[in-house]
């Protein structure tokens, strides 16, 4: 019988389903499912994923299993974690698409911080992007 975990985060259903009679251990049937729904896109860049705690108990697994999936996800380059701040979903691609993301996010939490508006901070940005390429 599996374990059925079903959260919506950021208007977006995400689903994990354990399957206890199958023969891969728990961690790597967490882990393959967080990378096939991040790789497809179910999983933006950037999503926060739920605490190591939180998805072991929605899943009724140790919290030990999902760090482990969670390590070997971080280091396939699937998630990051950032500190106190949570788990995320990491940018995929090439190198330079993962630092343009990353910047992208940094921008928008920082424009959030500052009280400034989705409208103005995407003038901001497009301004900034004529400027870097003389349109």
């Amino acid at each position: 019988m599996p374990l059925i975990f079903l959260g919506i985060r950021d208007n977006r259903r995400v689903t994990l389903k354990i399957h206890i009679d199958d023969g891969a251990p728990p961690y790597e049937q967490v882990r393959a499912q967080i990378s096939e729904q991040a790789r497809s896109g179910v999983l933006p860049v950037g999503y926060r994923l739920p605490t190591v705690r939180g998805l072991a108990e929605s899943l009724g697994l140790a919290a030990n299993t999902v760090a482990k999936a969670y390590r070997a996800l971080e280091g396939d380059g699937v998630i990051e974690t950032r500190g106190r701040n949570g788990t995320f979903v990491a940018a995929a691609g090439s190198a330079a698409e993962r630092e343009v993301a990353a910047g992208a996010q940094e921008f928008a939490s920082r424009a959030r911080r500052l009280g400034v508006g989705e409208a103005d901070a995407l003038r901001a940005v497009r301004d900034a992007l004529r400027a870097a390429y003389g349109d």
